[in-house]
């Protein structure tokens, strides 16, 4: 059998309509198939190759890592170096009561621990989210999910989560002294890149501040300089109580984080001690990668170039079948009339070498969020296919 064949045979399938894209090598920003395809992958494996796919700085690391120990403890029990070199320059890039990091595997994982030190902080239950944000597919982030659709067929999940609308200050009034967390998308993702205004999000920090609740932020798809900051918060002059990362993080390598205060993430530790457990979260080979890809966003001055970058995007992206577009830097929607006219473009495009893709709750917008590190002239290529698949579909 071939493997398209064992992959549809073995492989659990999360959907009707696999992509079946059979891929053999990846670097920079390209993806090269079985029989010799080369791809433009313009939507970093779903927001995780932020430094390109096997960035050398990476790959050394890993490398590196791998000759000295894998896996040795569950977490929190060794003092193991990628941790604490990790940890230090992820809070040296953080104001400073965002001092404790959690490692978990994933981005799931990390909502579901800020969740859990939420309620156990401040002795609530009550956890506030948005419409149409997407934190996870696990039991606890999928209750606080906030698209039906994806929900409906799961429930029971947990009880005492309300939804708000992104961006609405009125829907703030809902934030009360039951509440232990509101957890938002600082940029909303499977919405199709919605962003609201500084007043929104000071006027969020500034409730839970008057009401006791601690405010989460979720910098899952955001953060690791997809909008052109380090973190997406930064653009608008406010801080969370709990910060959650993943997917850029680790470089390509299973990584997620939740940050905190020294004083809030203390609460894990008694009543009952091992309030959060994980077995290979913080995994010390994902911990040297992330390492590495903080050092080549940094000295490689990537986050500098996303707004040009993005720039030229909107700029050549201009088509009448294109109705909208919405990006916080290289975080991008272009709208379309409907998925019954996007979806032959993401195909015809991929035909041609390039890969899009649309979002979970807005399905008539094409995704497109690089490789931080993709050239000029790779876009110039990238966007002539994407205008090209337009003018066939």
């Amino acid at each position: 059998m071939t493997n398209r064949e064992l992959f549809l045979q073995n492989v659990a399938q999360t959907s009707d309509f696999p992509l079946m894209l059979e891929i053999e090598k990846a670097e920079g920003v390209y993806l090269y198939g079985a029989n010799g395809e080369k791809y433009i992958d313009l939507i970093s494996g779903i927001g995780v190759s932020n430094v390109g796919h096997r960035h050398p700085r990476v790959v050394e690391a890993i490398k590196t890592q791998v000759d000295r120990y894998l896996h040795l403890m569950v977490y929190g029990e060794y003092v193991q170096s990628p941790q604490v070199l990790l940890a230090q320059r992820l809070t040296s890039l953080l104001p400073s009561t965002l001092s404790s990091v959690y490692f978990t595997n994933s981005g799931s994982e990390a909502i579901e621990g800020a969740m859990k030190l939420a309620k156990r902080y401040t002795g609530r239950g009550k956890i506030i989210s948005c419409y149409d944000a997407y934190h996870g597919s696990t039991h606890g982030a999928l209750s606080i999910g906030g698209n039906e659709k994806l929900k409906q067929n799961f429930r029971p999940l947990l009880p005492l989560t309300n939804r708000i609308y992104f961006g609405q200050e009125r829907d703030l009034e809902q934030i009360d002294e039951q509440t232990a967390a509101v957890v938002v998308e600082t940029v909303q993702g499977e919405a199709g890149v919605r962003v609201a205004s500084p007043e929104y999000f000071k006027k969020l920090r500034r409730k839970c501040d008057e009401k006791g609740v601690l405010l989460v932020l979720d910098e899952i798809q955001c953060g690791f300089g997809r909008t052109g900051k380090f973190w997406a918060f930064e653009h608008y002059d406010i801080s969370p109580d709990i910060l959650v990362c993943a997917k850029g993080m680790g470089g390509g390598m299973p990584l997620g984080a939740f940050i905190s205060s020294v004083e809030i993430m203390s609460v894990l530790k008694h009543n009952p001690i091992l309030g959060h457990i994980t077995t290979f979260g913080g995994h010390p080979v994902c911990c040297a990668a992330s390492l590495a890809t903080i050092e080549a966003i940094q000295q490689e001055n990537l986050i500098y170039q996303v707004a040009e970058k993005a720039q030229l995007f909107l700029s050549m992206l201009q088509h009448p079948k294109i109705k909208a577009s919405r990006n916080k830097g290289l975080m991008m929607a272009f709208e379309m009339e409907n998925f019954e006219s996007l979806k032959p473009v993401i195909d015809k495009a991929i035909k041609k070498g390039v890969i899009t893709d649309w979002f979970l709750f807005c399905d008539n917008s094409m995704r497109v969020a690089p490789p931080l590190t993709i050239s000029k002239n790779e876009i110039v290529q990238a966007c002539e296919h994407i205008l090209e698949a337009i003018n066939e579909s």
